[in-house]
């Protein structure tokens, strides 16, 4: 039990990391790309989701070029004891809104954690990311300018975001890596080509990201582009437009089949799913839902007490090889770009 009296269990992050509760919250929709935000509604999921036993809060610093983890500070301050905090850095936004970029370089990453301890208003970050992997940058420079950080005490534990299991297995040679943090849904799991494998096999916990398909497994959309405010980059992921999005949500007859079978929503069922691939692949699992309102995030929540069985497990199975269409228009920033 929590000190919040919920029974929402717990999971260790690495070998010798934080124990958080096994689902988390992804925070970036609370400051931009989701279309409008509520920044009332948000604070009232915060707090709704320690409420639930939920520890471990993910953000970035791209996330509204550093005003995510603004909008988080406040929260930090009052529960710091009670919760893990997690970050990220490597992707590079300028006053061009189309630009992004990729640093991995020890000055940038230097610069990048300092700007975050700032905005965050902590002395030590939980949890820090690399966010996104520049292959022209040796991987064992960056990785070993991250384990200063650590050295120094302004981080506790590292984490990578989008790497294969060759890169995992390069960068946890030089220093301990406590999560990979990778998208994981019944839309996308080409992360279980070898990034999975090699996470189980050197005790690295995984942190699925956008497990619900950003929204698309739940039925809240059918065509981004002709139901999502223009504010939404979800109006230009190919698979939630036009006719990929028409195909993609005829896959979702098994996904609403099974959670009428369990008085569940389609979120649910998703998510058990994604929390059940721990006792599949052996491996810690703890998916990081995004969500700005707190009745979603008691849903979310929810799906933890259910387990699909065996035959519910089989129809899910072939979901992610039809999916029609890339999860980025430009898929070079991912792991998949990089497997072999």
């Amino acid at each position: 039990m929590t000190e919040h009296g919920t029974t929402l269990e717990q999971a260790e992050l690495g070998k010798g990391g934080p124990l958080v509760g096994v689902q988390g919250l992804g925070c970036m929709g609370m400051s931009e790309f989701y279309g409008d935000t509520d920044e009332a509604a948000a604070r009232e999921t915060l707090d709704a989701a320690l409420a639930a036993g939920v520890t471990l809060f993910d953000t970035a610093d791209v996330y509204g070029r550093g005003r995510n983890e603004e909008f988080l500070a406040p929260f930090v301050a009052a529960h710091r004891d009670e919760i893990t905090l997690a970050t990220k850095f490597a992707i590079e936004r300028t006053d061009d809104p189309q630009y992004r970029g990729v640093r991995n370089d020890r000055g940038y990453i230097r610069e990048a954690v300092e700007a975050s301890l700032r905005r965050l208003g902590v002395d030590v970050i939980d949890l820090y990311y690399m966010h996104r992997r520049d292959p022209a940058v040796p991987f064992a420079e960056s990785v070993g300018a991250m384990a200063e950080l650590v050295s120094e005490g302004k981080v506790r534990h590292l984490g990578l975001s989008e790497v294969t299991g060759a890169e995992l297995r390069e960068a946890h040679a030089v220093h301990p890596i406590a999560a990979l943090q990778s998208e994981w849904s019944l839309f996308s799991r080409d992360v279980e080509r070898s990034a999975v494998g090699a996470a189980a096999e050197l005790g690295v916990a995984f942190v699925p990201y956008s497990p619900l398909g950003r929204g698309f497994l739940t039925g809240s959309f059918a065509d981004a582009s002709a139901e999502l405010s223009q504010n939404d980059f979800r109006r230009h992921q190919p698979r939630f437009n036009g006719d990929n999005a028409k195909a993609n949500a005829e896959l979702l007859v098994p996904v609403r089949e099974i959670a009428a079978q369990h008085g569940a929503s389609p979120a649910q069922i998703a998510l058990a799913w994604v929390q059940q691939r721990a006792q599949v692949h052996g491996l810690t699992v703890v998916p990081i839902p995004g969500t700005r309102k707190p009745g979603r995030l008691l849903e979310n929540t929810g799906a933890t007490r259910i387990t699909l069985t065996q035959a519910e497990l089989d129809l899910l199975e072939p979901i992610a090889a039809q999916v029609a269409g890339n999860r980025y228009p430009d898929m070079s920033f991912t792991s998949a770009a990089r497997e072999a």
